[in-house]
Parts: C-alpha cells; sequence; structure tokens
C-alpha cells in the first residue's frame, strides 16, 4: 500500500520555515565573503548551517520512520527499512 502523501506532510510548515531560516544563512555567508569578512566568522556560520540542516534531516527522518516505515504494508517494511537506513547512511557519510 503505497502512502498517499509523504510522512513530513503534517510538518511541512515547519520544514518550510527552517529550510527558510538555512536559506538565510547561506545568503547572510554570501554577503560576509562580498564583505571580506574575517575567516573564522565565515566558518562559524557555515557550522550553523550545517546543524541546521541536520535538524531538518532528523525531522524528515522521524516523519519517515513514523509513517512511511511503520505504517507501510508487512510486505514493503522491510523495503521501507532498507531504504532508510540508506538515506542515514549517506547522511553520515556526507560528514
Amino acid at each position: 500500500m503505497e502512502t498517499a502523501h509523504p510522512g513530513y506532510i503534517e510538518d511541512k510548515e515547519d520544514l518550510k520555515k527552517r529550510l527558510r531560516r538555512v536559506a538565510g544563512q547561506v545568503n547572510g555567508i554570501e554577503r560576509m565573503v562580498e564583505e571580506e569578512r574575517y575567516c573564522i566568522d565565515i566558518l562559524t556560520q557555515i557550522s550553523a548551517i550545517r546543524s541546521a540542516l541536520d535538524r531538518v534531516a532528523i525531522a524528515v527522518l522521524d516523519d519517515h520512520a513514523r509513517h512511511c516505515v511503520v505504517d507501510a504494508a508487512a510486505g514493503q517494511r522491510d523495503e521501507r527499512t532498507t531504504e532508510m537506513m540508506d538515506a542515514v547512511a549517506r547522511l553520515l557519510k556526507s560528514r
């Protein structure tokens, strides 16, 4: 049984708000580079962006586990779990 919508649908507005904040932070770094700001200040902001994106990823992963895996038809749970764990591995590898 396929889900009618993504697991994060109920948190969609919160996720969009978080992503807009991240976009604003990226734009801020661009301004910092343009203004030739101190390197460590730029690196600090990059670290903050990574943390913010990690929080978005965890929220999406949590919704996926609770909705797409748990609510999957019995025959799809193993496939969905494998898919989820592959995504976690990619997230960890990118760090």
